[in-house]
């Protein structure tokens, strides 16, 4: 089977097709809303908007609302970590 795939194009060619990159959200992830994701970094919904709305955090808008993929919450989370000290 791996020469099927080194004739389909090769590895460099499939990879980007089974690995969203990292500006764009995932698609078979979970999404949370506002409120979700307040709770989640324990601040005010206003903060996550202002987040939202600065492009810190990507956010699929959903009629009047806004859906957040999980993947990017915890990619923030993981990006924004300092060591005190």
């Amino acid at each position: 089977m791996q020469q099927e795939q080194g004739e389909a194009g090769g590895p460099a060619d499939q990879a980007g097709a089974d690995h969203p990159s990292d500006n764009q959200p995932p698609l078979g992830g979970a999404f949370l809303t506002v409120a979700e994701v307040a709770a989640l970094m324990r601040v005010s919904k206003m903060t996550v908007y202002r987040l939202v709305h600065g492009g810190d955090l990507p956010a699929v808008r959903v009629g009047r609302s806004f859906r957040v993929p999980e993947e990017a919450v915890r990619r923030y989370l993981r990006d924004s970590f300092v060591e005190a000290g």
